[in-house]
């Protein structure tokens, strides 16, 4: 009993801080799923990564937020429009995840694990060869609280993302993914640095203070690689 009474109370300042929290109530005035869009858009607009006509993969897309802050950017700019996302599409988003979500006007949304090589073969489909500009990565595992085997699942989905980006990004493109202090953190930024010009770490102020999450991106990718059908030098997926 006592037990579930510290459980009460927890829940309950954690949801008072969530209401209070800055960027909760931002995201509702400005029409975002989830917080998370400041975080995308922080990485943005320090970097200036998002630009109308491009065409952008959102990997780990669910609710939708980064989605909707993509969408806005590439948006045709509509006097007096207010929300996100308004306006006509000037550009191609494609977003991916192993949760559902409400659709986003113009946004291509394909359901399912990315790890799944039958799911990232309708992702390639709906890239149809095209030279994807921005690769946007949110992706994160269930964690078991055990480090090493954390660390392992984490550094599993920064490798397929990589991969994936330098079989589609044009040469040049960018990837944001999402990372953790500690584990294989140093190995993933030297993945980075190994297929991109430059690597910068990015820890938004919407991440919140208690979360080890920061963000690498990418930007310039040094060679891109076309798909081909021979994949035996990609990291495997279970």
């Amino acid at each position: 009993m006592k037990v579930k009474s510290k459980s009460k109370k927890i829940n309950k300042a954690w949801l008072l801080d969530h209401l209070n929290d800055t960027y909760v109530k931002l995201s509702k005035k400005e029409g975002y799923r989830a917080r998370a869009a400041y975080k995308l858009k922080e990485i943005d607009e320090t970097l200036g990564l998002l630009k109308p006509g491009q065409i952008v993969v959102d990997l780990g897309a669910a609710p939708g937020a980064w989605s909707q802050y993509v969408r806005r950017k590439l948006s045709v700019k509509v006097p007096d429009a207010v929300g996100a996302g308004l306006g006509p599409l000037n550009g191609t988003i494609i977003a991916l995840d192993l949760l559902d979500f409400e659709p986003i006007d113009g946004v291509v949304f394909i359901q399912g694990d990315f790890r799944d090589e039958a799911v990232l073969a309708l992702l390639e489909m709906a890239v149809s060869g095209r030279p994807v500009d921005v690769v946007v990565s949110d992706l994160a595992p269930n964690l078991t609280g055990i480090a090493s085997s954390d660390a392992a699942r984490v550094t599993h989905l920064v490798e397929l993302a990589v991969d994936f980006a330098t079989r589609h990004l044009v040469q040049g493109g960018t990837l944001v993914c999402k990372v953790f202090n500690g584990g294989n953190y140093s190995e993933l930024v030297g993945l980075l640095k190994t297929n991109f010009r430059t690597v910068k770490s990015i820890k938004p102020k919407a991440s919140r203070d208690r979360s080890s999450e920061t963000f690498l991106v990418g930007v310039g990718l040094k060679t891109s690689r076309k798909v081909v059908d021979d994949r035996s030098d990609k990291p495997s997926r279970p």
